[in-house]
């Protein structure tokens, strides 16, 4: 997701609900941990009510939190996590090497559908770009050798070309507007949503099936 989550166009969650097979979605709110996570967790539960799903909040937002058996419990067990937008620095200090995030890891490589929403999305990308100012630092890696640079369609044209002119050989930069989705599953990669996603490599641009599965 490129950011503004759970806000009209933002219908593919329908479609991430069905592949899920659950009416409940795990949201943690770890990266607005400045910004009232309580307000991101009532967000969540409001729009995904409308979809006819319950939206059920996992604070997590600090490293205690990344170390809490119940936390840990409830991610384990989801069969869709929800990462919020917020900060990807604050995100990325408390999900490493903790339990937690060793428990996202493990439910989604036991099929469990996963989302993030701008610093949600960039954080599970290694390289991870910073947004504050367009250069790359070490992400999580779930999706390794790729990279997302959220709310592009919020970037000024100099500041997009550098980040793209950085990017490792052959690494994809993916750029995803708001209220858009880059959803991979079994089939490869699409978008859906009101705005577009565009994918670089080494400079240039390249379709979505160039992306690796």
């Amino acid at each position: 997701m490129g950011g503004n989550e759970w806000t009209t166009g933002c219908d593919f969650d329908r479609t991430l609900l069905a592949a899920s097979g659950a009416d409940e979605v795990v949201v943690l709110p770890t990266a607005a941990a400045y910004e009232h996570p309580e307000r991101v967790a009532a967000a969540a539960a409001r729009w995904f009510e409308s979809l006819g799903a319950k939206a059920r909040p996992v604070m997590a937002v600090d490293r205690r939190g990344a170390f809490d058996d119940d936390f840990v419990a409830a991610i384990r067990s989801a069969r869709f996590v929800y990462l919020s937008e917020g900060s990807p620095m604050h995100l990325r200090s408390v999900l490493l090497r903790s339990p937690l995030w060793d428990a996202l890891v493990a439910a989604w490589r036991d099929g469990a559908v996963l989302a993030g929403s701008a610093a949600g999305a960039a954080v599970l990308c290694d390289p991870m770009v910073d947004t504050r100012g367009g250069a790359y630092t070490v992400g999580l890696g779930l999706v390794d050798r790729m990279a997302v640079i959220p709310r592009v369609d919020t970037w000024t044209d100099d500041k997009l070309r550098r980040t793209i002119r950085l990017a490792p050989p052959g690494v994809p930069v993916a750029g995803v507007d708001q209220a858009t989705a880059l959803i991979r599953d079994a089939d490869g990669w699409r978008a859906e949503g009101v705005g577009d996603v565009t994918v670089w490599v080494d400079d240039a641009e390249v379709r979505l099936d160039a992306l690796p599965v």
